[in-house]
């Protein structure tokens, strides 16, 4: 495979901080590069329209859940309070009750 290369210019601080990062996953700077670029999120139009939606709710006024709260969730993540929560909210769901609970 003929690849075609070419040479960027960036500060050196920022050259230093790409070798580390590709050094320690094992990876040429090129290759890490690659990759972060390829993981951008693809959204297809529908995706984007109910974005757009929402977003237009919250700032017409529609409620949202408070930050500390939603820091007090993210604080459950990966312990026991998370998988009972977890399995309260699937067992809500099946019942037809609220999918969308404030932590």
């Amino acid at each position: 495979m003929n690849v075609k290369l070419r040479k960027i210019e960036i500060e050196e601080a920022t050259a230093t901080a790409l070798e580390a990062r590709a050094a320690k996953l094992g990876l040429s700077v090129s290759e890490l590069l690659a990759e972060m670029v390829g993981t951008s999120v693809k959204l297809s139009d529908a995706e984007v329209n109910a974005l757009d939606r929402q977003w237009t709710a919250i700032k017409n006024g529609e409620p949202t859940v408070a930050h500390k709260n939603v820091v007090r969730w993210l604080d459950t993540w990966g312990t026991a309070r998370f998988s009972e929560r977890r399995a309260e909210r699937s067992e809500a769901h099946a019942d037809g009750g609220e999918v969308l609970q404030e932590p």
